[in-house]
């Protein structure tokens, strides 16, 4: 049987959610399937995927075939990593330990470049939003003025006019 690790569709119109499922390749796509490895939801910034590392390693180590986008989210979750670094082991290139030692390396690099790139987008949003704030000040200090200049000249024009009722009276 020629299993396959690929997408469940589901949610609703326009708003897509994925299951990440082991399936035989000749079921429709939203049919049986044989494990629920996890799911994968694009619609968040960043996207949210869960997968389950051990189960997915172990039907990729036993010849399921990803489909491309599948194989995109297991090589960011690390499993095509690990399944390197044990067919290493296998050859003799290095321990369990060393495996192990490179694949925590390569997860602490990922977690600093993921959380550099959040913190870059939560700065840009801050920026936007100060920016947003600094052009409403000056739009308001705008709007203050002209009303200030408005009640200065009836102010003055309502001084005018009783200066002039009062030349009239005498």
């Amino acid at each position: 049987m020629a299993t396959k690790i690929r997408l469940q569709r589901g949610g609703r119109k326009g708003y897509a959610v994925y299951r990440v499922v082991v399936a035989d390749s000749r079921t429709p796509r939203d049919g049986r399937f044989i494990e629920k490895l996890g799911y994968y939801n694009p619609n968040t910034n960043p996207s949210t995927v869960v997968i389950d590392f051990d189960r997915a390693l172990y039907w990729v180590e036993t010849g399921a075939q990803p489909t491309d986008t599948v194989r995109n989210l297991l090589k960011h979750e690390g499993v095509y990593l690990m399944k390197h670094l044990k067919g290493g082991i296998k050859k003799g290139a290095f321990d369990e330990a060393a495996a192990q030692e490179r694949f925590d390396a390569w997860k602490q690099t990922k977690l600093k470049g993921d959380e550099a790139i959040a913190d870059k987008a939560a700065k840009a949003l801050k920026d936007a939003a100060a920016k947003e704030l600094e052009a409403e000040k000056k739009i308001n200090e705008a709007i203050a003025k002209k009303i200030a200049n408005k009640k200065a000249e009836a102010v003055v024009a309502q001084a005018e006019a009783a200066v002039a009722e009062t030349t009239e009276t005498a």
